[in-house]
């Protein structure tokens, strides 16, 4: 059995990938996004995936399959990403209030032997509640949420934030595990 890599330091995809009772090492992957790309398609987010994964294929030291994801919010064809401060994260949660968004996750597998190379990714709409200057704030100074993209996490959030969600909420936390297993089983 070949082992597992991460190419990812997220605390959030490493509890996400226990889901899967597999052994599984982390290797942060070097890709440096490109965070000048604003308009949103799934080929650029899987894109981000496949290379987040092929930069840490060469760092696997034994035959290995390397996971990489990237995860987008997406309103009006626009992706928000990581806020560069607390005021482009108060701007990102101001316009996310009161309406519906994607987020989607973009996975990709890489069998690190024989390069074979499987990509996919995954759609799930949160609805904001509308949120007062005052709830922003609060989440913003109590929640810290500058390393998250869209400005927030929905594991995280409290009561009175999100009015619902549709699909995979392991999709808007980070990595759709159903959609790994899916993409593991076909590498």
């Amino acid at each position: 059995m070949k082992k597992l890599i991460l190419a990812s330091s997220s605390p959030r995809r490493r509890d996400l990938l226990r889901k899967i009772n597999c052994e599984f090492k982390i290797i942060p992957s070097p890709y440096v996004e490109d965070h000048t790309k604003t308009d949103f398609s799934y080929e650029f987010v899987e894109s981000l995936a496949v290379n987040k994964a092929l930069a840490v294929v060469p760092l696997a030291e034994d035959p290995s399959i390397v996971v990489g994801a990237d995860t987008v919010v997406v309103l009006d064809n626009k992706i928000l990403g990581k806020p560069k401060d607390e005021a482009e994260a108060y701007d990102m949660l101001k316009r996310l209030s009161g309406r519906t968004h994607s987020v989607v996750t973009g996975t990709a597998v890489i069998d690190s032997e024989t390069h074979k190379l499987f990509h996919a990714s995954s759609t799930s709409r949160v609805t904001f509640e509308t949120l007062s200057d005052e709830q922003i704030k609060f989440y913003i100074e109590n929640y810290k949420p500058l390393d998250k993209a869209g400005s927030y996490g929905i594991q995280e959030m409290p009561d009175g934030y999100i009015r619902e969600y549709t699909g995979s909420l392991d999709n808007i936390i980070g990595l759709d595990v159903e959609l790994l297993k899916r993409l593991l089983s076909e590498v």
